[in-house]
């Protein structure tokens, strides 16, 4: 891929993920409203696309809950600001083996192993313009924690985006997923020019130094379009990074608390930081509806 900078740059927020970050920082968002609430108010201060996962309201722990993404969905698609709805389809291939004498049988606790047309379920209810593809399996930083993404699991799964008319965002932990990523689309399970997240410095996958972004980088396909992100305090540092090598950037609660030293962070508060950067830089930070331009994406009613 041909480096020049990105002139014209649009912000996804990731506005809550499914990490155990709640007893970490008050601001992360649990309930439906809170996720919805936190993902138009970062859509005011600039984010074009809003990336959302769920959690139970009461316990804070990862759902894949229909109703909670319903209930999320449709109070951004009535809120009065346009922003391109991401959602998640990375949960359900969660493994958590036992111990290295006994690996087997998996632990029952925070395993969550179902098949693709369960994981696809709220993308086919929400019909969101965009949802993820974890493009392969890897280690998490969880001792015996492996996310799971075989080529058959992708492959269904990819089928199902791409017949409902929703353009998967494919996250990229390591270059191999990359690797995957291009068979793919060569394979007609999704549509060329992809739309591509690289996931920096997420434990166990490419750390995020600038060699190893580079390498990401040189193995996006010259017809795609990509996104990057690192973790913690390399954030903000890869906003500027991101836009240097030709990409767009997210920002969010998702992979970052804080704003700055002792000073924790709201999602509108890191998408107004990078768009200061952004425009600092000489570049303009482009819309939602610019997105769907750009991206060929369709925004689509919820199912009923």
């Amino acid at each position: 891929m041909p480096l020049a900078m990105n002139n014209e740059v649009f912000i996804t927020c990731a506005v809550t993920g499914s990490g155990g970050t709640l007893d970490r920082s008050p601001h992360v968002p649990r309930s439906p409203k809170e996720i919805a609430d936190s993902a138009i108010a970062a859509g005011k201060a600039g984010a074009a696309i809003v990336h959302c996962h769920v959690r139970d309201p009461e316990t804070g722990t990862p759902s894949r809950d229909l109703k909670y993404y319903r209930e999320v969905t449709d109070r951004i698609r009535d809120a009065d600001v346009d922003v391109v709805l991401n959602l998640t389809a990375g949960m359900g291939g969660d493994m958590i083996f036992g111990s290295p004498e006994a690996p087997l049988p998996l632990n029952p606790k925070g395993t969550d192993m179902v098949g693709a047309t369960e994981r696809v379920a709220h993308v086919a209810e929400c019909l969101p313009e965009i949802c993820t593809l974890d493009c392969g399996t890897m280690n998490f930083a969880e001792a015996d924690y492996v996310m799971t993404n075989t080529p058959g699991m992708l492959t269904a799964m990819g089928r199902m985006m791409t017949e409902l008319g929703v353009k998967p965002e494919i996250e990229a932990f390591d270059t191999g997923h990359l690797w995957y990523a291009k068979q793919l689309v060569k394979d007609g399970v999704l549509e060329s020019p992809a739309l591509v997240q690289l996931c920096m410095g997420v434990p166990w996958g490419a750390p995020d130094d600038l060699n190893t972004f580079m390498a990401m980088v040189n193995n996006v396909p010259d017809d795609c379009t990509f996104s990057a992100f690192g973790l913690g305090r390399n954030q903000m540092a890869y906003v500027a990074a991101s836009v240097l090598a030709g990409g767009n950037v997210r920002v969010g609660l998702e992979d970052n608390l804080w704003l700055g030293k002792g000073e924790l962070a709201q999602n509108w508060q890191l998408v107004e930081r990078a768009r200061t950067i952004i425009e600092n830089m000489g570049a303009r930070v482009i819309g939602a509806q610019e997105v769907r331009n750009k991206l060929g994406l369709t925004k689509q009613a919820p199912k009923g």
